[in-house]
């Protein structure tokens, strides 16, 4: 049973990885949208699309189940639910 332990406490800690680079992704788009950082901002833009990368084979599926809502995309919040269910039974094993 220690195996399963181990394998359910890898799987938590990619999923807590996994939410905090969509938090990351999330607070960089809105400081782009306000003006509070310039998309000229080499660094933040390469950590930006690097982030959107890594998380685009996750949030794509997402979005094409969901329905089109417009300007709001709620794929990430989805994501975290999903993940945060998942953390949820893997404590429960």
């Amino acid at each position: 049973m220690q195996g399963i332990e181990v394998l359910s406490q890898i799987i938590g800690v990619l999923a807590s990885a996994l939410i905090m680079l969509v938090i990351v992704q999330f607070v960089i788009g809105l400081l782009f949208a306000f003006n509070v950082v310039s998309p000229s901002n080499e660094f933040l833009m390469a950590v930006y699309n690097s982030i959107n990368r890594l998380l685009e084979p996750i949030l794509g599926p997402i979005r094409r189940i969901l329905p089109d809502t417009g300007a709001i995309d709620f794929s990430p919040l989805v994501l975290i639910i999903g993940l945060n269910i998942l953390q949820i039974v893997l404590r429960s094993l």
